[in-house]
């Protein structure tokens, strides 16, 4: 297909890195065949930048959620200039379709789409459906989601849902990770804190893994944190003589997923979902403050696959050494979770999205 006969594609998304990750892997599939770009808020542009190749353009939103009468006025007046930025950038860039990946950055995008009449499919990653894409469902020709079970969808629009999987990326997909060898002598534990680096797995962490010292467990450690922690947190480590290494959240987990034998994470959805995928036991901590509580619901699912164990944040200090200790003393539990994670997954995902794309373009 001709550069100059390439239909355009706007993908609009969100700009967490939960949002952003989905976001990416749908250009990556839809950039040889379609002039594809990507549209976010300036919370995106720390995603994207560390992705090569890839056209994106910045219409910052806000959101107008929640009880606070002067934020709302705020993101009302925020959300009418982003509508009128959007409604241009779609004039001069005349898309045949427009993809909402949620989040309300992706909002006015979507809005503006539905204004010039121009086709829209809206994804949800996660089990109970945001209030973006809420809003926009009644305007949109399919919902894709992720997940068969999700929460939210009214009856009367149920017949545009289209179940297509998560999205993950070529390098998640195709990654070799090493096998788990039961007798060695330190399992190894990733902890993640998805896009905002989760501080209380820094505040408590170390006084867990204290406990497992004393008890003569050890663990090696390869932990996500912020920049503000790493320092304080490797001082810690120093002292509780552990094997570890920091990094960051602009670091590809790749090389770490590959030597992990259990992860410590949060709940979002696209973190989730590479673990699962990659056949990574995990301890799921939800964000107790997500939106309709949907990191819960997200590992509350994968908890009865048997795939993770599932802890509130506020048990954390009560719970997480006496799993751990268990891990370490019955191996034979994680490979069990293991073999039943062997009944998920999404490399077919990014191909069904671009047949229904295909479709709805009539291409």
């Amino acid at each position: 297909m001709e550069k100059s006969k390439k239909k355009k594609i706007i993908i609009a998304t969100g700009g967490t890195g939960g949002h952003i990750i989905p976001a990416v892997s749908l250009f990556e599939t839809l950039k040889s065949d379609y002039d594809t770009e990507i549209t976010t808020d300036k919370r995106g542009v720390k995603y994207l930048k560390n992705f090569n190749n890839i056209k994106f353009n910045v219409i910052n939103s806000n959101q107008i959620f929640g009880k606070n009468l002067i934020k709302k006025i705020i993101g009302f007046i925020t959300i009418f200039f982003s509508l009128l930025k959007s409604l241009i950038f779609l004039a001069k860039s005349k898309p045949a379709l427009v993809v909402g990946m949620g989040g309300y950055s992706s909002f006015s995008i979507c809005l503006a789409a539905y204004f010039y009449r121009i086709p829209i499919l809206i994804y949800e990653i996660n089990l109970v459906l945001g209030k973006t894409n809420k809003f926009l469902l009644p305007l949109v020709k399919k919902i894709l989601v992720s997940n068969q079970n999700i929460k939210g969808i009214k009856d009367k629009y149920k017949k545009k849902i289209f179940f297509s999987g998560y999205y993950l990326r070529k390098e998640i997909l195709e990654l070799k990770k090493d096998e788990l060898e039961t007798q060695k002598k330190k399992l190894s534990i990733l902890v993640i804190g998805g896009s905002q680096s989760a501080k209380i797995f820094s505040e408590a962490l170390p006084s867990i893994l204290m406990q497992c010292r004393n008890a003569n467990i050890k663990f090696k450690i390869f932990q996500q944190c912020s920049e503000d922690n790493i320092k304080k947190l490797r001082k810690k480590y120093h002292e509780l003589d552990y094997d570890f290494e920091l990094f960051t959240y602009s670091e590809s987990l790749s090389k770490y997923y590959k030597q992990s034998d259990i992860a410590l994470t949060r709940s979002g959805a696209s973190s989730l979902a590479e673990l699962v995928n990659l056949k990574i036991p995990f301890i799921a901590i939800p964000l107790p403050s997500s939106v309709d509580n949907h990191q819960f619901e997200n590992a509350s699912y994968f908890e009865k696959k048997g795939y993770c164990f599932l802890i509130e944040e506020r048990f954390i200090n009560d719970k997480l050494y006496k799993i751990l200790k268990d891990l370490n003393l019955n191996r034979n539990r994680l490979l069990e979770m293991k073999k039943k994670m062997e009944n998920h997954s999404d490399k077919e995902t990014l191909a069904s999205v671009e047949k229904l794309i295909k479709e709805t373009l009539n291409v």
